[in-house]
C-alpha cells in the first residue's frame, strides 16, 4: 500500500472524528486514548488555533489515518504550563494533539509521517516546543513518540483524572 500525507481542512472536521471515534471504538484500554469530536476540531481548525493532516491510501482513496495538532496560546491546557514555561514561552508551544490510525492501515508508520508532516509546517510558523501526552502503559504510542525525538518531562493526572506522560520535542535549543 502506498500512502499520500496532507493537509486537512476544518470541511472534513466530521471525517477526521470519525477516524478517532471508531479507532477509540477498537482500543481496549478507553483510559488510553481521549476521542475529540467533530464540531471540536471544525472550530480549531475554522479559527486557526489548529491544523490537520491526514494519510489516505492512494489506489482506493480511503481515509486512513488524522493527526490534529492544537494551539493553545495563554489557556490553562497549555502543556507548557507542566513544565513551568513563561507566559512568552507558553505561546510557542503546540500540542500533538490526537493520531488516530484505521486498524486495517496499522504498521505503516503513518503516525510518524503526519507527525513529521505536522512539526515541519508547524515550526515554519514559529512554535518551538511540540508537547504531547500518553498514557504510560500504551508502549505502542510512547515509543513511537520517544522515537521521534520527544521526551518524558512530568507524568501526572490529566483530562479529568487519566494518567498521562507529558512529552516534548523542542525544534530549538
Amino acid at each position: 500500500m502506498e500512502f499520500e500525507v496532507k493537509r486537512a481542512f476544518a470541511e472534513e472536521g466530521d471525517a477526521i472524528a470519525d477516524v478517532i471515534q471508531k479507532v477509540w471504538e477498537q482500543v481496549e484500554e478507553k483510559e488510553w486514548f481521549v476521542a475529540d469530536d467533530g464540531e471540536w476540531i471544525k472550530g480549531i481548525l475554522k479559527s486557526g488555533d489548529g491544523v490537520a493532516y491526514k494519510a489516505v491510501e492512494k489506489e482506493s482513496g480511503d481515509l486512513a489515518g488524522v493527526f490534529v495538532a492544537v494551539f493553545p496560546g495563554l489557556g490553562e491546557d497549555n502543556l507548557g504550563r507542566d513544565m513551568g514555561l513563561e507566559e512568552m514561552e507558553l505561546l510557542k508551544v503546540a500540542h500533538m494533539d490526537s493520531v488516530a490510525i484505521s486498524l486495517e492501515y496499522r504498521g505503516h508508520g503513518l503516525q510518524y509521517k503526519m507527525m513529521m508532516e505536522g512539526e515541519r509546517e508547524i515550526g515554519k510558523l514559529g512554535y518551538e516546543y511540540l508537547m504531547c501526552t500518553v498514557h504510560p502503559d500504551n508502549r505502542f504510542s510512547r515509543d513511537n513518540i520517544l522515537r521521534q525525538g520527544y521526551e518524558v518531562v512530568a507524568t501526572k493526572e490529566k483530562y479529568g483524572g487519566y494518567l498521562r506522560d507529558i512529552m516534548l520535542k523542542r525544534l530549538k535549543e
